[in-house]
């Protein structure tokens, strides 16, 4: 009897391992098809620009751009606005404040890499530095400036978008007059793993499957809400755009992929920045905690810190009469 016990054991542990090793090949590696391309999927407001990317042919960033006249300033004295979405967002979460940046000045919001409508390279499309790590993010923003001919700018972050305007502010502080940052992404408890484990091909898939049910299923817009019930089908369409294009998914499990095995270190840095910050944070923000927020606005040297009653992670979207007014007020006393 004991034997027999043994030999059922030894199968269930063999059936284990085999799921685990196995498993994730049964996940279909084939990108999404028959879908048009970033262009074809664009809308009327839809930009394009191209920038250099080493190892590449160089990628194309879809972006917003708000059209308003600047108001009562002589262009030379206006100031630039660079807006930069959230993980899983795109361009069209500044959409409903758009024009109030604008009105002060040159207010361009884009896609990053995979998001939106910008390029989507895949592994085998690049020869050098992955186009999806955080260096490369940095790298990209300065080539958007670049590109648009905006030598300095106010960098506007939402979430991760805000870690970004972070670093990139760390990286090169000449050309960031002043930070504006959303529930940035700063205190961040997601798992790291190895990058020896992440690259596993079963690992690889595993991220593919994630990046398919975060693209489709739309469930951190919701999450991002206070009050879901806010979210149009029209911001639902906006949000997912990207699944018109041929192999977003594949592009997104690349991103996710390389996420895992790289932590989110900029809150060491934190006392490094020495420019304006205007800190907002939605009451009721599910995705990242007013405490932590707080907490990002006392360790900066010139930080104002603002709470946006009865909203959640994107108060430019929910609530963006009020998210206007907090940041227009801040904005005067900077003599932005």
């Amino acid at each position: 009897m004991l034997r027999i016990l043994l030999r059922v054991l030894a199968g269930l542990v063999v059936l284990v391992v085999l799921a685990v090793v196995a498993g994730p090949f049964l996940i279909s590696g084939k990108p999404s098809d028959g879908l048009a391309s970033n262009a074809e999927a664009a809308s009327a407001d839809s930009r394009f620009v191209g920038i250099p990317f080493a190892g590449t042919a160089g990628l194309a960033v879809h972006y917003l751009e708000q059209s308003s006249p600047v108001s009562s300033r002589a262009p030379s004295d206006a100031t630039a606005f660079l807006l930069l979405h959230g993980f899983t967002f795109n361009a069209w979460t500044w959409q409903p404040v758009l024009d109030t940046f604008a009105a002060r000045g040159r207010a361009v919001a884009y896609d990053q890499l995979p998001y939106g409508l910008s390029a989507k390279p895949m592994r085998a499309a690049w020869e050098g530095p992955n186009p999806y790590s955080k260096d490369a993010a940095i790298t990209q923003l300065f080539a958007v400036m670049d590109a648009l001919g905006l030598e300095r700018a106010v960098l506007v972050g939402n979430s991760s978008g805000g870690t970004l305007a972070l670093e990139a502010a760390l990286a090169h502080p000449e050309r960031v007059s002043a930070l504006i940052l959303v529930a940035p992404w700063v205190y961040a408890t997601r798992p790291t793993l190895p990058e020896w484990l992440a690259s596993l091909p079963q690992m690889r898939r595993l991220s593919l499957l994630i990046a398919r049910k975060l693209g489709e299923n739309g469930a951190l817009l919701d999450l991002s809400y206070a009050d879901s019930s806010k979210v149009t089908e029209a911001r639902r369409a906006q949000f997912g755009i990207h699944t018109r294009v041929a192999g977003w998914d594949l592009a997104w499990g690349e991103l996710l992929a390389l996420s895992l095995s790289a932590p989110v270190t900029v809150s060491a840095h934190l006392a490094e920045v020495k420019i304006p910050v205007l800190l907002v944070s939605g009451e009721t923000d599910r995705l990242v905690p007013i405490e932590d927020s707080r907490r990002v606005a006392a360790a900066l040297p010139d930080a104002t810190f603002a709470v946006i009653e009865g909203c959640g992670h994107v108060p430019q979207e929910e609530c963006p009469e009020a998210f206007e007014a907090v940041v227009g007020e801040w904005l005067d006393a900077q003599g932005l």
